[in-house]
């Protein structure tokens, strides 16, 4: 009788504790997830911020996160996940105890391992009483996302061709200043007139600082990635880690252009995450915000691709037919076709020139290094 009356009450109690601490387990929480950087290159390692509140008088025996994440980013031992990890996805689990009016916050760290635009629409929060009587769950949107930049190699580490394309462009410049082109800004020098004083960086720096201008005539500086392996190819990249060493080449070669205060400019032949029926062209430019475009650009690469490069160039030669300015392309790819010879002979002819930067097979076991 006294077991019977022990069953009871034990029962009772724990239905008590179901309704009060199980169902009102998600009510009053708050929970933010973020990244430390919403941009990087590939390589880099970087926070994943996650902060959860219980705003109520009523504690949270416990409380499971659940989200699905890229399978590119390695987290590091002993980050306080659980981790179950897939070819392209990977499965994070996260436990909590929430004490009444407690907000925690756990940071993780991690690396982005490949090149991509990354998204995260929502993770699923379950929570219940101790004796798990009352469970109840809800998704909560997210929207998050990550850029993640091919990564950089040094640039005395690029094929020797490399250095001779650059010092060729670097010498086209013309020696006379356009007034209406200002770059930023510079030290004062002897001989410089006083209406190029820039005031405000020079109340700034605390030294007198001018206008830094550019040239007449800068040569447009053309970054060109071949997404084709070989001339046989056509549709999906069969040896993606040589395309992948591709990028990293051009991701180099725009941020040492633009670096150096040259316009410079980025097309490649295969798709983009962004969508198109044309090969993208994003023409020459300076500065920062130019940089980061062209960056995303190689981040949202598709290794597929959508026509020939011969193709590619053919186009080059029909919209250069009018064009008054000289441009130096740097044609990053794995070979060189009669057919791409022969648009390439065309291009000289008009006057522009084309190097080509070539790309070795590469194993999966030679990847680069980010810098």
């Amino acid at each position: 009788m006294d077991l019977l009356w022990l069953v009871v009450v034990g029962g009772i109690v724990i239905g008590i504790h179901g309704l009060w601490f199980g169902r009102s387990a998600l009510r009053k929480l708050t929970y933010s997830r973020q990244f430390s950087k919403s941009r990087c290159y590939a390589g880099d390692e970087l926070e994943m911020v996650e902060t959860i509140a219980n705003e109520k008088r009523v504690s949270v025996p416990w409380l499971r996160l659940e989200a699905m994440l890229p399978g590119s980013f390695v987290f590091r031992t002993g980050s306080g996940m659980a981790i179950s990890q897939g070819e392209i996805y990977q499965n994070h689990k996260s436990i909590f105890t929430l004490k009444p009016f407690t907000r925690i916050t756990r940071k993780h760290p991690l690396v982005c391992s490949r090149r991509g635009i990354y998204t995260m629409q929502s993770i699923t929060m379950t929570g219940g009483d101790l004796f798990g009587v009352w469970r109840t769950s809800k998704l909560i949107p997210m929207h998050l996302s990550m850029i993640v930049y091919p990564s950089l190699i040094r640039p005395e580490d690029l094929p020797a061709i490399y250095q001779v394309w650059q010092g060729e462009v670097e010498v086209s410049r013309w020696i006379v200043e356009d007034p209406f082109l200002i770059l930023g800004v510079r030290p004062y020098g002897a001989g410089d007139p006083m209406n190029r004083i820039h005031w405000k960086a020079s109340a700034r720096t605390g030294e007198l600082q001018v206008y830094k201008q550019g040239w007449t005539a800068d040569p447009q500086s053309w970054i060109v990635v071949n997404i084709q392996e070989s001339a046989d190819m056509w549709s999906v990249v069969t040896k993606p880690e040589t395309i992948e060493q591709a990028l990293r080449y051009a991701a180099t070669a725009v941020v040492d252009a633009i670096g150096r205060g040259l316009p410079a400019g980025f097309a490649h032949n295969g798709y983009r995450i962004s969508g198109g029926h044309e090969p993208l062209r994003i023409e020459p430019d300076y500065g920062s915000p130019h940089l980061e475009l062209l960056l995303e650009a190689m981040a949202e690469i598709e290794l597929k691709c959508m026509v020939p490069m011969e193709q590619f160039l053919r186009d080059e030669v029909l919209w250069n037919e009018e064009a008054q300015q000289v441009r130096s392309y740097l044609l990053i790819t794995t070979y060189v076709s009669p057919a791409m010879e022969n648009e390439i002979s065309r291009l000289h002819e008009q006057g522009h020139r084309v190097t080509i930067l070539p790309v070795e097979q590469v194993t999966t076991s030679n990847k680069a290094v980010s810098a």
